[in-house]
């Protein structure tokens, strides 16, 4: 299970200081690692790995929100 030690690590580093592109690459990897976690998680229905893809969501989810920006109605 390589992949949970990869998403341990994301989940650890610290997103404050990113570039655009930086950003964009932080959600994409959010993305294959929760569809990987996915993957094991419909076989093996581990609580663990169901909190461990939530945790990564929200954090994808302030990623996503940062890249999209605050929209502003005029």
């Amino acid at each position: 299970m390589d992949f949970t030690e990869l998403a341990l690590e994301f989940e650890s580093r610290k997103m404050s200081n990113m570039s655009t592109s930086d950003r964009v690459t932080a959600s994409r990897e959010a993305k294959d690692l929760i569809l990987k976690i996915n993957e094991v998680y419909k076989e093996t229905k581990d609580e663990k790995l169901m909190d461990l893809m939530k945790r990564i969501t929200v954090k994808k989810k302030k990623i996503d929100k940062r890249l999209n920006g605050r929209l502003t109605v005029d």
